[in-house]
C-alpha cells in the first residue's frame, strides 16, 4: 500500500512540475501596452541623458525609452545594476544581462509598461 501511494504522489508530482514548466506554451501572451497620446513622443539621447538619478531613471533600449525608476525597488537583481545604466543608451546591458544570458519573455512584456516613447534616430 506504501509503495504504490508513494508512486501515485510522485506520479503527481511530476505531471504538477511539467504542467507549470510549459504553461508559458499554452497561454497567449499578454498584449502589449499600448503608448498613449502624451506617451508618443519622440526623445533625444540627450533628453534621456538628464534622467540618470536613482529617484529619475530613465533609459534608451532597443531605440524605446523607459522610465524605470518606480521599477528600481522591485528588480529581483540589485537595483545598482539598473542604476549604472541611468540616462543612457542600454541595449546590449538589457539583452544580455552582462553575463551573455537575455532577459525572460517576462521581463520584456513588463518593460514594455515603463515605455514612455521613442529613441529620436542619431542625426547623420
Amino acid at each position: 500500500m506504501t509503495s504504490r501511494l508513494f508512486v501515485l504522489a510522485t506520479i503527481t508530482f511530476w505531471l504538477a512540475v511539467i504542467s507549470f514548466a510549459f504553461t508559458a506554451w499554452w497561454l497567449p501572451a499578454p498584449a502589449p501596452v499600448p503608448l498613449s497620446a502624451t506617451a508618443a513622443r519622440v526623445l533625444s539621447l540627450a533628453e534621456v541623458a538628464r534622467h540618470a538619478s536613482p529617484d529619475d531613471c530613465w533609459m534608451a533600449i532597443d531605440s524605446q525609452v523607459y522610465d524605470l525608476s518606480s521599477y528600481l525597488p522591485d528588480h529581483p537583481a540589485d537595483p545598482a545594476v539598473i542604476l549604472a545604466w541611468c540616462g543612457r543608451e542600454a541595449s546590449e546591458a538589457y539583452r544580455t544581462k552582462q553575463k551573455g544570458r537575455p532577459h525572460s519573455v517576462r521581463a520584456d512584456h513588463l518593460l514594455d509598461t515603463y515605455r514612455i516613447g521613442a529613441l529620436e534616430a542619431p542625426r547623420r
